[in-house]
């Protein structure tokens, strides 16, 4: 059903894409309060919360604000808001978060203060503490301060984007004046106290104690610490280039540009009068609704090296125990990969299995005479990059490297820069994409030639595809899967792609894979459409990062209504309420926060042998369907079937982390009397036992698969 009565949008089953978004991240928050998660961890997530919460800022709300200068009014499709009317409720709901970030970290701070763990203000130093602090200041902190005097000389400063700065309140010869300290980047976040445990004072908190010295021919009346979050949802189609322009340098510029944008957000911590707050918003333009303020830091980000001080003993009580991504048991580690996979399709399950026989095949391969090319796309990457290297070697080898480089990967761009550089100065080809268009895939293709003892040959693919990047640090961390296979099918697509790609034909027609932005979508109708063929007979499961497509939303709804069981693991956004009757009665939607990040995609459409499964690079956003090169590829293989609908039975058996969805879009834990079961936790076991069995017994790669099998 996609309109009513009136022929308008049915809004009676959706809900507004960024007040979803926040009700994710506020799950985020839930996982530092969570008493079974270990302290240190606990932390990490109200980090992790809070740089959730700047990024929301600087792309959805910045794009809002965009959105709400135009002459043009735009609709929202799922609320039937206007952009306005979106921030106002956005900013109406954060009020609460912000409350509960610092309650929170209240309870955090007890807690580590028992583990002496403890965060000092200046006033409740020790006398040898405060030496220790007044030395630091003067010898490493104060040669490169730059404060500033706002008066009619002097107009207000730049302030950079999520920079932090103390502003105070100056009173001299009954003039008031406004005085800015930026903290400089260049200084640790926090000076560490030369006392047992982990005692430490914030640079900031520093800073803003000992600014009296710095103006000390003013008085000081107010002082707080503020921090500025500017708009970066800029993208290369807003500039204005040539065709002859060097697009890696129009993104550097653009990445220059972000950190000069209009501010979209204030951030204090402390208390400043009214007049000031107000004359701040005056200065940056900004509604005084998009003024927030918090006891607790504004920046969390050191929360993350904490753990890095604790002494061993502590480590063990405090934080996770450490867990080593195991070579996938699929694959015998003594062999060389290609031959390997060239007899069967492997599926690897990441971050509990290593990103190491991805690498290793594309090292073999940059050196197999028989191996004429390699092409991959690429969206993100770490900084440090060892399958950069191997394609450079392969490049060096005499292989044709093609890689398809997406330089507008947001808060990459610079990263991808440097690799783009790197790789064509090997000599690989270097593609960078479509206007208007993000090539997001994460598809590689091995082509080689067997040669015949007749001197012919034919020649043959292999094709790795997966659901998240080929970024060597965050795969230690998100949930993702990774098919490599020798299915020439499969391989004969991935040509046609890298092809189509080449000569800039984004309407190319594929025989197995669904590639958007033209066949994704229609396809996966299609076969929803199926489903709904079959009424009560009918099930799809979804696992998807977010859910905001319209024409999707509008065709599950009819597939609910067609009596189709619908279940959807969605971690982030999803715009579809379920539960509502009539509607959406047949839809089930939960989401799992946990200790990795779930990133993976996985669309299953029927039951059993005859249902149609697919692992995709694409969630089910209009951006991803409409305006991205997205691949989902069939999984067709028994064995790796099997695997994949094991790990769907795990998801959907997790009543940890898992959180069902209300027909309001709240978040609420499952209720039922079996034994606690955390799908995170009995995927780390699995592979745990599997490599344990590879271990200490010879021919266990046949006996993996009956492991699989027994557990499905």
């Amino acid at each position: 059903m996609t309109t009513d009565k009136s022929g308008e949008k049915d809004l009676r089953y959706t809900q507004d894409r960024e007040l979803s978004w926040l009700r994710f991240n506020e799950r985020v928050l839930e996982e530092a309060k969570d008493e079974s998660v270990p302290l240190m961890e606990r932390l990490k997530f109200a980090a992790i919360f809070t740089s959730n919460l700047d990024e929301f800022f600087m792309v959805r709300v910045g794009s809002l604000h965009d959105m709400s200068l135009l002459k043009e009014e735009h609709i929202d499709n799922k609320t039937g808001k206007t952009p306005s009317e979106q921030l106002s409720a956005i900013f109406k709901a954060l009020i609460p978060l912000y409350k509960k970030r610092d309650k929170v970290m209240a309870e955090l701070e007890s807690l580590c203060r028992a583990c002496n763990i403890c965060r000092f203000s200046y006033s409740d130093l020790s006398e040898k503490a405060k030496k220790q602090v007044l030395a630091w200041f003067e010898d490493e902190a104060r040669p490169i301060l730059s404060p500033q005097i706002v008066d009619m000389h002097n107009p207000f400063p730049h302030l950079p984007n999520k920079g932090l700065n103390i502003i105070l309140n100056l009173r001299r010869d009954g003039q008031e004046l406004i005085g800015i300290l930026p903290v400089p980047a260049e200084l640790p976040k926090f000076l560490r106290l030369e006392e047992r445990g982990v005692h430490f004072i914030l640079t900031e908190d520093i800073l803003c104690e000992l600014a009296g010295s710095i103006f000390s021919e003013y008085e000081i009346t107010e002082r707080a610490i503020i921090s500025v979050t500017r708009n970066a949802d800029i993208s290369p189609e807003d500039e204005a280039y040539d065709v002859e322009t060097d697009f890696r340098r129009l993104m550097q510029k653009i990445v220059k540009k972000r950190r000069r944008l209009a501010p979209v957000r204030l951030e204090i911590e402390g208390s400043l009068s009214e007049k000031l707050t107000n004359t701040l918003c005056k200065i940056l333009s900004l509604e005084r609704e998009q003024v927030f303020t918090m006891k607790y830091p504004i920046h969390l980000d050191y929360l993350f090296s904490l753990s890095d001080l604790l002494p061993k003993e502590s480590v063990a009580t405090l934080c996770d125990p450490v867990y080593k991504p195991h070579f996938t048991p699929y694959l015998n580690k003594k062999e060389k990969i290609i031959p390997q996979i060239e007899k069967q399709d492997v599926l690897m399950f990441y971050p509990y299995e290593s990103m190491e026989p991805f690498l290793r095949m594309i090292a073999e391969a940059s050196v197999d005479p028989s191996v004429l090319s390699i092409k991959i796309t690429i969206y993100r990457l770490a900084a440090g990059a060892r399958l950069v290297e191997y394609l450079c070697a392969a490049a060096e080898n005499g292989k044709h490297v093609v890689v398809l480089m997406e330089l507008r990967a947001r808060f990459d761009e610079q990263n991808n820069i440097h690799w783009a550089e790197r790789l064509e100065e090997a000599g690989c080809t270097i593609l960078y994409g479509f206007e208007g268009i993000k090539v997001h895939s994460k598809i590689c293709l091995i082509t080689k030639r067997e040669r015949t003892h007749r001197g012919g040959g034919s020649v043959r693919y292999i094709t790795q595809i997966g659901t998240g990047n080929y970024n060597e640090k965050t795969v230690k961390q998100y949930t993702d899967l990774s098919l490599m296979t020798a299915n020439q099918e499969i391989g004969e697509d991935a040509a046609l792609l890298f092809q189509n790609m080449a000569t800039a034909n984004l309407d190319g027609k594929y025989q197995h894979l669904l590639v958007s932005p033209f066949s994704l979508k229609e396809r996966v109708i299609e076969l929803i459409d199926g489903e709904i063929k079959k009424k009560s007979d009918g099930y799809i499961f979804l696992k998807l990062n977010s859910l905001t497509d319209r024409e999707i939303i509008d065709k599950l709804a009819e597939a609910s209504q067609a009596g189709v069981e619908v279940v959807m693991n969605i971690r982030g956004i999803c715009c579809l309420l379920p539960g509502i009757e009539g509607l959406t009665d047949n839809i089930k939607v939960f989401s799992i926060v946990g200790r990795y990040l779930e990133h993976s995609r996985i669309y299953c459409f029927g039951r059993g042998n005859d249902a149609s499964l697919y692992i995709a690079s694409a969630d089910f956003m209009t951006r991803n369907t409409e305006r991205r090169v997205e691949v989902a590829c069939p999984v067709t293989d028994k064995e790796t079937r099997k695997r994949l609908f094991h790990i769907i039975d795990e998801l959907k058996l997790d009543n940890v982390k898992a959180r069902v969805m209300a027909p309001d879009g709240t978040y609420h834990r499952i209720k039922d009397n079996s034994s606690p079961r955390s799908c995170q936790e009995v995927f780390q076991q699995e592979e745990t036992t599997l490599a344990e069995e590879v271990r200490h017994k010879s021919g266990i790669w046949e006996r993996v698969k009956k492991f699989v099998i027994r557990k499905s």
